[in-house]
């Protein structure tokens, strides 16, 4: 089974220095207990800038880069963060998203000049045909999540927490198919940080996978399933999770949105069901320093205004 090691955590956090926005972190309510880690205030919008720029810097490196660009499918977040990381390096980017994706990520996709195309109602359709496309232009392929270089580059959020939360014994993380948990986990790991992992119960291709020892399908129902929709979790996030110190945890949507809710009416945070999913699993978290991955922002915040 593939593996992810903390020396690609360190490598990407090396690489991608002075590129990506350290992340901030805001104390809850409850004495110095719980913070809040504030990476929907990342570039793009969502963790995903981190990945991004690791794999086409280390494409780049290698020389790897062809005329056609990069190409990737997306719920969204990864999708903009490919977009951005290609502009920013001069690199053309094709993006392909479901038709169900959000217009607010689909405008911002369009702003940073990429090319859109839009098929099916979920992420698997989309993939298959980046992958068709992939093959017949010679555009590089990247992943949302099932790459090493992407759940590297996600991973290096972990060890800013830590140096942002001294003592911190416990990271809470939102999982869709698992590369942003994969690289979390790996570098807490390292550091003797325990994880929980939080799917929606509707969409919970990790916590089915380890359930049946391996990645299967799941199928996908649930109002965060525009980020958290993949239908099968990555190797790496499997492999990641079967370590002692890792907990998957379920949360049903009506709690998803409760807590993405009560973020934006307590502290006026506006992010998307995704990120809320991880503080949804909050009171089942045991620790005396815990830190909630909010890990995106790209959405519609109008229905949070009354």
């Amino acid at each position: 089974m593939e593996q992810l090691t903390y020396d690609e955590v360190e490598a990407a956090g090396q690489r991608i220095a002075g590129r990506v926005r350290p992340v901030a972190v805001a104390p809850g309510d409850d004495g110095g207990r719980t913070w809040l880690a504030l990476e929907f205030l990342q570039h793009t919008g969502s963790f995903k800038a981190r990945g991004a720029q690791n794999f086409l810097l280390a494409h780049a490196e290698a020389g790897t880069l062809p005329p056609a660009g990069v190409t990737i499918a997306s719920g969204g977040n990864a999708g903009l963060a490919c977009a951005w990381a290609a502009r920013e390096l001069g690199v053309r980017a094709t993006v392909f998203l479901p038709e169900t994706a959000s217009p607010v990520k689909l405008d911002r996709l369009r702003s940073y000049g990429a090319q859109v195309r839009l098929v099916g109602r979920e992420y698997a359709e989309a993939l298959a045909a980046c992958e068709e496309f992939a093959s017949g232009s010679g555009a590089l392929a990247s992943h949302a999540y099932d790459h090493p270089l992407i759940a590297a580059g996600a991973g290096t959020v972990l060890d800013e927490i830590r140096a942002r939360v001294p003592g911190l014994d416990t990271v809470v993380v939102s999982v869709g198919g698992g590369g942003l948990f994969a690289g979390v986990a790996v570098a807490a790991r390292e550091h003797g940080v325990r994880v929980v992992a939080v799917e929606p119960s509707g969409s919970r291709a990790l916590n089915a996978a380890l359930e049946a020892g391996r990645p299967v399908d799941v199928p996908v129902a649930s109002v965060a399933q525009d980020a958290l929709g993949a239908r099968r979790a990555t190797a790496l996030a499997v492999h990641a999770a079967g370590h002692e110190g890792v907990r998957s945890v379920l949360v049903d949507d009506e709690v998803i949105v409760a807590a993405r809710r009560r973020l934006w009416e307590e502290r006026r945070i506006a992010v998307e069901y995704a990120a809320a999913t991880a503080l949804a699993a909050l009171d089942r978290v045991e620790g005396e320093r815990i830190a909630v991955l909010l890990c995106g922002a790209n959405t519609d915040p109008s229905d949070l205004v009354n």
